[in-house]
């Protein structure tokens, strides 16, 4: 019996350890996903990543109508003050255009701008394992993920990995 529960903590701590992981690259399948733009387009992600090469970036996942995101929004504003040079792309969870739309627009959100198409219990939000939101993920200058998953509590290590990237 001891032999069995040792081997079931074992897969969970595997299990546990797996999901997560840190990652440093997305998978085909996030790369592939398209995304709304405000000007109604379809976008690759692995074109939305490219345009952002060279430059460190940070994704917030969110939507409008969460009461979290909301809450988070100034200290992601104080991010974009402290860090001006790093590039910011929003990507809404919404379930419509004109809600995300209007929820730039109600909060100022400066930087660039898509929506999931299918929010979050979509392929986009799967592929890029996003279980809350808002959720946000750092990539460096060469399109490496330097911080895979962080949540709104995490703003002091946001600010720890950009201010490290900027010494580089």
């Amino acid at each position: 019996m001891e032999k069995i529960i040792a081997f079931l903590l074992l897969l969970v701590t595997i299990s546990c350890t797996k999901s997560n992981a840190q990652k440093t690259e997305f998978s085909k399948e996030a790369l592939a996903e398209t995304l709304l733009d405000t000007s109604d387009n379809q976008v690759a992600f692995e074109t939305i990543l490219s345009k952002n090469k060279g430059k460190n970036t940070v994704i917030e996942i969110w939507a409008s109508w969460c009461g979290d995101c909301v809450k988070a929004m100034p200290k992601i504003k104080e991010l974009q003050v402290a860090h001006s040079n790093t590039n910011y792309v929003f990507i809404s969870m919404d379930k419509t255009a004109d809600k995300w739309k209007a929820g730039i627009e109600k909060h100022q959100l400066k930087g660039a701008h898509y929506m999931a198409n299918d929010q979050m219990g979509g392929v986009f939000a799967k592929a890029v394992d996003v279980n809350w939101i808002p959720r946000y993920i750092i990539i460096d200058k060469t399109g490496k993920i330097v911080l895979y998953r962080a949540v709104e509590t995490d703003f002091e290590k946001i600010n720890a990995v950009l201010n490290q990237l900027e010494k580089q």
